[in-house]
């Protein structure tokens, strides 16, 4: 019953993401970025193709404004061949994704275990303080978005945050606030799909 339970109520928040999202935007790929998806494509075995979904997803995230809309969740199930709710269900699941518009920098702080013991918690109300929001908000210059996560695998430098591609750790409140300072000055959005990690 649980599971079911839980089932149906990420089917329903799919459902709604998709009716209270949709618009009639048109999503494409650059062509920079399609010959990107297509390298990640011809990764894998012919029929095999799905394998791509996550990075591809990511792709899409980083293309479209920082999250992942309908739209763009149809661009890449489309390019895949798959059916849309197998894209919707992947995005769903993994933080790292967004289905709802976020700042240029979505500021993720790790809240298990060695963070806890460490004061991520400390962490977290400093940033909210230092933006003026709460935890799920977007500062209303549209800069950052601030964000709790499950362990990002950094125990050892605890406490640590990540945004984008890069980790930040060892944290005091000093450096998170000359990070912020740093990332607003640079004005950039932040992505997953540094080069690095895509172009393998």
């Amino acid at each position: 019953m649980l599971s079911q339970a839980n089932s149906t109520h990420k089917n329903n928040t799919i459902q709604d993401t998709h009716s209270n999202m949709s618009d009639n935007k048109e999503y494409k790929f650059s062509d920079e970025t399609l010959a990107t998806a297509q390298r990640i494509i011809r990764r894998y075995p012919e029929g095999k193709e799905k394998s791509a979904l996550i990075p591809l997803l990511h792709l899409a995230q980083a293309e479209f404004d920082g999250w992942l809309s309908p739209g763009a969740m149809d661009c890449v199930s489309a390019l895949l061949k798959i059916q849309p709710i197998e894209a919707y269900e992947v995005a769903s699941f993994y933080s790292m994704f967004n289905l709802k518009p976020v700042g240029k920098c979505v500021i993720e702080v790790c809240r298990t275990s060695s963070c806890w013991l460490l004061g991520a918690e400390d962490i977290v109300r400093h940033i909210e303080k230092k933006l003026n929001i709460h935890v799920g908000e977007t500062t209303t210059d549209g800069m950052f978005t601030l964000k709790t996560v499950e362990c990002l695998g950094s125990c050892g430098t605890a406490p640590m945050l990540q945004c984008g591609g890069d980790y930040y750790e060892n944290l005091t409140f000093d450096k998170v606030d000359n990070l912020l300072e740093k990332m607003k000055s640079e004005g950039k959005r932040r992505v997953y799909t540094k080069d690095d990690m895509i172009n393998i």
